[in-house]
């Protein structure tokens, strides 16, 4: 998916991520209230490309980035 059909406005940074220039994660909670599917990028190349999951999917993944497993 491009970049350009989320908003820019609409992008969230995890809170996971640090404001050390670090993993820069960012989501856009209202995309996927509206379309059923989360996009994920990396802060620091807004403009590069989104990964799609799933909701289940991005339960997943924060579950393992709080180190709690899937």
């Amino acid at each position: 998916m491009s970049h350009a059909c989320i908003p820019e406005h609409l992008w969230e940074k995890s809170t996971y991520s640090g404001n050390n220039g670090g993993e820069c994660v960012e989501w856009s909670p209202s995309y996927a209230s509206a379309h059923g599917m989360v996009p994920v990028r990396d802060s620091k190349v807004a403009g590069g490309p989104v990964l799609m999951v799933s909701p289940e999917g991005w339960s997943a993944l924060v579950g393992l980035a709080k180190g709690q497993g899937a």
